[in-house]
């Protein structure tokens, strides 16, 4: 009797410990631990223009079975920074493998005339697909100015790019064929907000499409203070069809500059267990190296907290000639995910040991990621 007695209490202790703890954890976040680890890069793949300074990768599988690369390019007789915000156009390119090299094929969205709120510039493509279209992200802006100077410095406070970089604007493109026709729209889907984190500015868009065509967009933005600029911060939109109208969720961006510095440049995808996202730690405050990979993850899309091991890659890569460097600017991440794992991280770089005016010629690279730790469950 005295047995089954201290048996039986045990049992309840057991159990009350079990219920304390589950209550008192602390939770994790859904998803595995690590975002996938680089391979070596090629270093004749990725996708460069001679004259141009390309940017901002985004790769699509075609029915063709062929990989279709949507970038930006300007001129390279343009200053790099601000050039893209006045002169940058989107441009399709095609490789028969992932890794490239990709050959240019066609301007997709080109200039249209300052009148249009996209007119003089199209920057920072994200292609996507819902049944038989495909949806095309991108940031537009205009302005009524003369054109940037050629051949000499351009610089920030130009008034070229003063009302550039105040008029760029989240908008999409549609077409039912990756060659075209794409449909433009007139007005963009994403505008500023008096007396909000995005009353300046929208860019850097990077949308999740569901299968019922409703859509998670992440993107980035800044807060109007007159002639200085706020940190850049990232925010959250939803819409029910990916024609819009899209809805700014809640009133702060997804990480607060005072307590995680500045983050752009987000990536953004389904999982099974909810969202993941990498971006780019502009300070190096949240993973310990200046401009290298952070990884985040989100159970509702709306609220985003840091993956357990928040770095997801770092600047310095491994060429496939057997050379190892670091990298001045590695940005603009976007991820390839083929049956339900992401296989490519393309990023945009350049040649200088740092900073935009350091480089002599800019491209996307292609890196190979080595493990499936990471996956997606549909769209």
């Amino acid at each position: 009797m005295d047995r089954s007695r201290t048996i039986l209490k045990a049992g309840v202790w057991l159990i009350g410990l079990l219920i304390f703890l589950s209550i008192n954890s602390v939770s994790e976040p859904a998803g595995g631990d690590d975002f996938p680890e680089l391979g070596t890069v090629p270093r004749k793949g990725g996708f460069r223009m001679e004259g141009y300074w390309v940017w901002c990768g985004s790769v699509i599988k075609g029915d063709d079975g062929k990989y279709h690369m949507f970038a930006s390019r300007w001129p390279k007789d343009i200053s790099f920074h601000p050039g893209w915000m006045t002169s940058s156009e989107v441009v399709r390119a095609v490789a028969d493998r992932p890794e490239g090299p990709y050959v240019f094929q066609q301007v997709v969205l080109p200039a249209r005339g300052a009148e249009y709120w996209d007119g003089r510039s199209t920057h920072n493509p994200s292609i996507t697909r819902h049944g038989d279209t495909y949806i095309l992200y991108y940031m537009g802006s205009t302005h009524p100015l003369d054109d940037p100077p050629r051949g000499v410095p351009f610089a920030l406070t130009d008034p070229r790019c003063i009302v550039a970089r105040s008029n760029k604007r989240v908008g999409i493109a549609t077409a039912k064929r990756l060659e075209g026709p794409w449909t433009r729209y007139d007005r963009p889907i994403l505008q500023t907000k008096p007396d909000t984190f995005y009353s300046f500015l929208t860019s850097n868009p990077s949308p999740v499409v569901h299968d019922d065509g409703s859509v998670l967009l992440v993107f980035k933005s800044r807060r109007y203070e007159g002639i200085t600029h706020s940190p850049m911060m990232l925010g959250v939109a939803r819409a029910k069809h990916y024609l819009g109208p899209y809805d700014v969720v809640g009133n702060e961006p997804i990480f607060s500059a005072n307590r995680f510095g500045e983050v752009e440049d987000p990536f953004v995808w389904k999982t099974a267990e909810g969202y993941e996202m990498i971006a780019k730690d502009m300070t190096g405050k949240l993973v310990g190296e200046k401009h290298a990979g952070v990884h985040a993850r989100s159970k509702d899309g709306v609220h985003w907290e840091l993956a357990r091991h928040p770095k997801a890659w770092t600047r310095t890569l491994r060429w496939d000639d057997g050379t190892t460097q670091t990298m001045g600017q590695l940005e603009r991440p976007f991820l390839l995910i083929e049956n339900g794992r992401p296989t490519y991280l393309f990023a945009a770089s350049g040649d200088g040991p740092g900073g935009f005016d350091k480089m002599t010629e800019s491209f996307n690279l292609a890196i190979p990621l080595l493990s499936d730790k990471v996956t997606q469950k549909g769209k």
